[in-house]
This record gives structure tokens, C-alpha cells and sequence, in this order.
């Protein structure tokens, strides 16, 4: 079946199949494939997945945030509603148009603070000039003092004249994100904002994300591939697998009954552990069979069926396209969706 598009008229940013590929020596390479997926104003929508999910590379293809040598090919529409009600298409403006956009009303933080902050910059310095090119009129002191408290640092006073190596990690992702937030963005997307923290720091980041996300009334477009995180944050999941979107729902839905064997396999393979009268028992991991398909080898059919124990013959052919589920609520890719006990 063809995936309907969606209906924009309450959506901040709403992403209509999106092909992303990059150019290689061996050709054009699919690292997204025909992605859909939107956010409503306010919402926090997960995207999750294992390395080389396309889960990044999709967060990056909104606000075209490649690196300098890399030849990509874009393609879809990434509709993202102004202010004045008025919606354009991130994907086919010029960098002109888009700079208007990135960093102001869309603002990115990224996994690894120590790379994304200069060095040879104070704190202070680099939220200024956030600052400076999208709140002109603001006083850049008072409101980096301000920006440094609201994300929980002490002494802000002092800090602003720290240099990044000066903080510890906790610190420098809470900087990260005070300098995405001076620009007051209407969206905050975060790229595994917490994988190099430990987990008490990790802990406090995500809490301090969900009450910066409620304060500033902003949309929430968390990357991770922590099932764990999503289910404390997010209202909405899209799960990708191989550059596709394999399910997608309301999280509570997905994560209680999972119905893509991908969203199964993951959950199997969270550690837990069970408690009986006798003590602790550890439960045996179900780690998933096999390794994702390298981009572009395959082309037809079920890109996780070389891995799923569901998987039959229909399963290697044709297309498979997102499929609605009876209650609408959420889509799952799989033609036995419906039949896997």
C-alpha cells in the first residue's frame, strides 16, 4: 500500500519521504530511505535504532547539517510551519533561507559536547554569539548568566568565564544546551544527547531536558537508541531499522506490545533483571541474530528479514510498504504484523 501523507494542519515539522544518500566511490549510498514522520507543536517524538539506523542522519538531513566534503543527494519534503501559520520546505530553500531557521527556530545539540564547543573559546563567549545572531537587542552578559542557570550550572557568574576543557562532561552538554536554547527555538532536536555521560549525570540531563522542553513550551525530537530514555520522555517513537522507519505509535503502545519483530528483538535484548524469593535472578539476553545490511544490498522485500525468525518466503519480494494499523494509532512495516503470535 502507497503511505498516505500526513495531515499538517497541527504539525510543527513534518518530514514527507525523505531520501538522503551519499556519494561514494561505489555510487550513491541510502543511509535514509523514504522516510515520514511529523511533530506537533509541544510533542516529544523519539526516533530510535541501532548504529547505522539512519536515525542521525535524518535528524541532520532537516537543517542540512553535513560535513563540508561530504556530496549528498537529497530528496522529499521537510515542511516546517512558521510562526505566522505559513509553512515552508527546509529541504529545497536556499542556505540563506535556512540559516533563518538553524540555530533560531531549530536547534540541534549533539552527543559529544567536547566536540561541538570550541576550545580556545570561553562558555561565556560562545553563547554571546549565539546570541548575536539571532537576539541582537538582548544584554549577551546578563542573559548568558541566565541561560547558564535556568540549565542548572552554579555560579554562573563564574562559569561564563570557563573554558570548555575547565567543565567536566555533565557540564559541557548543560552549556550545549544553554547555547541552543539563547535562541528560544520553537524545536530542539537532540542527537544521544546522553551517551557519553555516566548514568547519574545521564539522569539528570534528561530531567533537565524535560523541564526546559515543558518551561519553553518547545517540540522535542530525541535520537537515541536507548528504549530505556523513551520510555521516559517521549509522547511518540519511530523506530528505524536500515534506513526505514519499521514502527512508529504512541510509546506507550509500542513498547507494551511491540508489533514489528525488529521493536520485539530490541526489547528482548534490554538487560533486566527479575526478583525472586530467593534472591536476584538474572535473565538470559536475547541479542539479535546476524548484523544489519550494509546500505543499498538490499533492495527488495523485508530489509530485517535475514534476521527475523518470522520470516518466509513474501517476506524476501517485492515492496513492503508502512502499514496503519487497524486502531491508526501507529504504522508498522511487516506483512505478518498481524499474524506473529
Amino acid at each position: 500500500m502507497e503511505l498516505k501523507p500526513f495531515d499538517s494542519r497541527g504539525h510543527l515539522l513534518e518530514i514527507q519521504n525523505l531520501r538522503t544518500q551519499f556519494a561514494t566511490r561505489r555510487g550513491l549510498l541510502p543511509a535514509v530511505d523514504g522516510v515520514s514522520l511529523a511533530i506537533e507543536p509541544g510533542q516529544t517524538l523519539a526516533v530510535v535504532g541501532e548504529s547505522g539506523s539512519g536515525k542521525s542522519v535524518t535528524a541532520l538531513s532537516i537543517l542540512r547539517l553535513f560535513n563540508r566534503g561530504d556530496r549528498v543527494k537529497m530528496s522529499g519534503r521537510i515542511l516546517w510551519k512558521q510562526t505566522d501559520g505559513e509553512q515552508i520546505d527546509l529541504a529545497s530553500i536556499d542556505e540563506a533561507g535556512l540559516r533563518q531557521v538553524r540555530g533560531g527556530e531549530i536547534a540541534v545539540i549533539f552527543q559529544d559536547p567536547g566536540a561541538s564547543l570550541n576550545p580556545v573559546f570561553t562558555v561565556g563567549s560562545q553563547i554571546r554569539e549565539a546570541l548575536r545572531r539571532h537576539r541582537p537587542a538582548e544584554d549577551e552578559e546578563a542573559t548568558a548568566v541566565a541561560l547558564l542557570r535556568d540549565v542548572g550550572i552554579a555560579d554562573p557568574q563564574r562559569r561564563i568565564h570557563a573554558y570548555p576543557h575547565q567543565l567536566s562532561g555533565g557540564m559541557r552538554q548543560r552549556v550545549m544546551i544553554a547555547i541552543a536554547l539563547a535562541c528560544r527555538p520553537r524545536l530542539l532536536i537532540a542527537d544521544e544527547p546522553t551517551t557519553a555521560l555516566d548514568v547519574t549525570i545521564q539522569a539528570q540531563i534528561m530531567r533537565l531536558l524535560s523541564e526546559l522542553k515543558s518551561r519553553h513550551q518547545m517540540a522535542l525530537l530525541f535520537i537515541t537508541h536507548d528504549l530505556g530514555l523513551v520510555a521516559e520522555i517521549a509522547d511518540q517513537v519511530a523506530v528505524m531499522y536500515a534506513g526505514q522507519v519499521v514502527e512508529a505509535g504512541p510509546v506507550a503502545q509500542v513498547l507494551r506490545e511491540p508489533r514489528h519483530p525488529y521493536t520485539r528483538a530490541l526489547l528482548d535484548c534490554r538487560p533486566s533483571r527479575l526478583y525472586s524469593d530467593t534472591g536476584p535472578d538474572e535473565r538470559r539476553l536475547h541479542p539479535i541474530p546476524g548484523v544489519p545490511p550494509r546500505p543499498g544490498t538490499i533492495t527488495t522485500g523485508c530489509r530485517f528479514a535475514t534476521r527475523c525468525a518470522h520470516q518466509q518466503a513474501i517476506c524476501r519480494a517485492g515492496t513492503i510498504e508502512l502499514e496503519t494499523a487497524p486502531d491508526q494509532a501507529r504504522q508498522v512495516r511487516c506483512l505478518r504484523w498481524s499474524s506473529i503470535p
